[in-house]
């Protein structure tokens, strides 16, 4: 019987494909060794490594196409969400690394790097309303549970912003699987982005560093349906 392979074996393949294919001699080279995608070789001193198998390519081959295939819908919705904040009379970054204080549990202050997929400001002149707010943005159910499983992330996005949002393929997890901090936004195979639940909104204020860090940046071009300045009242 053929071991069954998971994302730990795929990735051993890449690594051993990539490099000069030392053996580790663990269970996961006993596995892809059983099933097949790699092969024993000795050289002439009679060293042993290892080689990705024609199998072996194949499995790569399909991973690639899959991991573009999701990298693609991702994107493709990372746009979607931005170009309705832009609607909404927000400037929007995507791709940012964002420095993020935590607090630890002596009271000291901890640094973390928060990376959100789509971050915005609105439109404003006045400060005190330019309600930061991030959207993590997930296209495979087992990505949202991996964020899901990592505090600290969430813990930074929430340092930076007013809102958090999750932003996810209708069908891939429900609202109630995502904690009470974080709005849920679904994204609808007719196109439409449908708001399941709420973010919870906090009084934030953009920190010096993050106002540094968006002036390095480009933000994204302006869509053609975007409103002018928003008024001064923060409920405009």
């Amino acid at each position: 019987m053929s071991p069954a392979l998971g994302a730990v074996h795929r990735r051993r393949l890449r690594e051993i494909w990539r490099s000069a294919g030392w053996p580790c001699r663990d269970a996961i080279e006993i596995d892809l060794l059983a099933a097949g995608l790699l092969q024993r070789r000795w050289d002439e001193a009679g060293r042993e490594t290892l080689v990705v198998t024609d199998a072996g390519i194949t499995l790569l081959a399909a991973t690639l196409t899959r991991n573009r295939a999701a990298f693609d819908a991702h994107e493709a919705l990372v746009a979607r969400v931005a170009r309705e904040m832009q609607r909404a009379g927000r400037i929007v970054w995507r791709g940012l690394a964002l420095r993020a204080p935590l607090a630890g549990d002596d009271g000291s202050t901890r640094w973390a790097t928060a990376m959100p997929d789509v971050f915005s400001i609105r439109h404003t002149t006045v400060e005190d309303y330019a309600e930061p707010v991030v959207h993590e943005i997930k296209v495979r159910r087992a990505d949202l549970l991996a964020d899901l499983r990592r505090p600290d992330k969430g813990a930074a996005y929430r340092a930076l912003a007013s809102q958090c949002w999750y932003v996810f393929n209708e069908g891939i997890a429900t609202p109630d699987e995502v904690p009470e901090p974080y709005g849920v936004m679904l994204a609808c195979a007719d196109g439409r982005l449908e708001v399941a639940r709420a973010a919870p909104r906090r009084a934030a204020r953009v920190p010096f560093s993050v106002w540094m860090a968006l002036a390095r940046a480009n933000a994204e071009p302006a869509d053609e349906g975007q409103p002018g300045l928003a008024a001064a009242d923060p409920g405009a």
